[in-house]
């Protein structure tokens, strides 16, 4: 739902100008849309999290076919719909298969899946929002969840494009080494101007590449993925090796301790969709810029 008369959400301005200490950057500056979801009452028709989708009467619900050992339930158990987003709400959402413009989110309520057999898993689902003439009036459930996290909260988005630029770790060469010392500076007088300021109780802060002028955090749809949990990488397409693109994260929060900086100017809800991902991080969807109709990606960080 993006009604006009709901406020929008306002990222403050970043506190330095990245690419003037770092010129180098401008390279590697991307766009992406910070989606802001907060509660509310979103009907068929908007992007949001956690509402109704708009999803053909006469189309079969997904469900995931694998076992699922806290749940009575036998065969296949519907999935839940995560999120829906319009390419005309969220600037920085690419075009689908044969320009498809409505990407639909869904995943299965139980962590037992993967390799580990504790894995999540997610599916996709794209679509032209004009070729569904009768939406469904209902949307199928499980009759259980394994973990409450994997219930998202209604939300309206507030969608914001923005600048950002690579995961340090993903910097090379001189730019990589430059921006690595410049953050060692910052920290190291951040922890000096910490000691000083015991005695008073003021709570000092300095800003630092990877925390206020890198990856945003919290939703959101394209820009550059944080590898925080398991280091840098990379996504290949498994169709084609083409590097996959970041297209979709989820969050469970909007914003950390470390990234205050990115609170929006109008409200600053830790956990505003109710989603937890993991050990309280982030699930990264990447996609194939070649072919999206290729297999997406999955990363949990």
């Amino acid at each position: 739902m993006l009604a006009s008369d709901r406020p929008g959400r306002t990222t403050p301005p970043r506190p330095l100008d990245v690419e003037s200490l770092f010129p180098g950057l401008a390279a590697h500056r991307r766009t992406a849309t910070r989606l802001h979801p907060r509660p509310g009452t979103p009907g068929p028709h908007d992007s949001h999290v956690g509402g109704p989708l708009l999803w053909p009467a006469d189309e079969p619900w997904p469900v995931c076919a694998s076992p699922h050992r806290r749940t009575p339930e036998p065969g296949p158990l519907p999935l839940l719909a995560l999120a829906q987003l319009h390419a005309r709400d969220v600037p920085d959402l690419p075009a689908g298969p044969d320009g498809c413009d409505l990407l639909q989110v869904f995943w299965c309520p139980f962590d037992a899946h993967g390799p580990t057999g504790y894995g999540m898993y997610t599916h996709l689902r794209w679509r032209r929002a004009a070729e569904v003439r009768e939406p469904a009036a209902e949307r199928p459930a499980p009759g259980a969840v394994g973990f409450d996290g994997y219930l998202p909260e209604p939300c309206v988005l507030h969608p914001e494009q923005i600048t950002e630029y690579p995961y340090i770790e993903l910097l090379t060469g001189e730019l990589g080494a430059a921006v690595e010392e410049w953050e060692e500076t910052q920290e190291e007088a951040a922890y000096e101007a910490g000691e000083e300021a015991k005695e008073d109780g003021g709570e000092p802060w300095l800003p630092t590449y990877q925390s206020d002028l890198s990856v945003a955090p919290g939703w959101k749809v394209g820009g550059h993925a944080a590898w925080n949990l398991t280091g840098p990488g990379t996504m290949d397409c498994d169709a084609c090796g083409c590097p996959m693109e970041l297209l979709l994260t989820v969050a469970t929060n909007e914003w950390h301790v470390d990234t205050r900086s990115w609170i929006p100017l109008e409200d600053g809800p830790r956990n505003p969709t109710g989603v937890v991902v993991g050990n309280h991080g982030k699930l990264n969807v990447f996609a194939c810029p070649r072919d999206p109709s290729h297999p997406h990606g999955f990363s949990v960080q």
